[in-house]
C-alpha cells in the first residue's frame, strides 16, 4: 500500500476572509471555486491537484479542545523564504504562535513560523534546513505539539 497526502480540506466561516488570507497573502492560486445553495467551496493549489480546499460551512473558529486537524505544515525550500512569508504575514496583521523562526527541536536545523489563521486554524511554514541556532520553544516536545 503506497499512500501520499493529497489536500487538505479545512471548514471555513467566511469564505471570502479565508480567501483573501490563502490566496493574497500566502499566494495559493484558486483553482476553481464553486456553491451549493448558500454554501460556498474553493480549491487553491499549483496546476489541477488542489493543495487546499475551503469549505464555508462552519459555525466557529478553530477549537484545540475538539478531535480533528491538529495543524496545516506547509514547506518551502529555504529559510529566507520562511521569512518572506513572515514579513507578510505580520503585514496583513497575522497573530504568531511564537516570534520569529523558531526551530523544530533544540539543536535542531529544520524549523519555521507557527501562526494562526482568520478563523484560529494553526498554521505552519516550514524549510527543512536552515534553522540552526535558532532556539525551540518547548524543551522536548517537537515544536508543532503541544499549544
Amino acid at each position: 500500500m503506497s499512500l501520499r497526502a493529497g489536500h487538505t480540506g479545512l471548514n471555513v466561516t467566511d469564505l471570502d476572509r479565508s480567501l483573501a488570507f490563502y490566496r493574497d497573502v500566502l499566494g495559493l492560486p484558486v483553482i476553481t471555486e464553486g456553491k451549493e445553495g448558500d454554501r460556498r467551496y474553493a480549491f487553491l493549489g499549483e496546476g489541477p491537484r488542489p493543495l487546499l480546499t475551503l469549505w464555508q460551512q462552519a459555525q466557529d473558529s478553530y477549537d484545540t479542545e475538539r478531535a480533528g486537524l491538529h495543524h496545516l505544515a506547509l514547506e518551502v525550500d529555504t529559510i529566507e523564504k520562511v521569512r518572506e512569508y513572515e514579513t507578510a504575514l505580520r503585514a496583513y496583521g497575522v497573530e504568531f504562535a511564537h516570534q520569529g523562526v523558531v526551530a523544530h527541536r533544540e539543536g535542531g536545523a529544520s524549523g519555521g513560523i507557527f501562526f494562526h489563521d482568520p478563523d484560529g486554524t494553526r498554521l505552519e511554514i516550514t524549510a527543512p534546513t536552515g534553522a540552526d541556532g535558532a532556539s525551540a520553544p518547548h524543551g522536548s516536545a517537537p515544536t508543532c505539539g503541544f499549544f
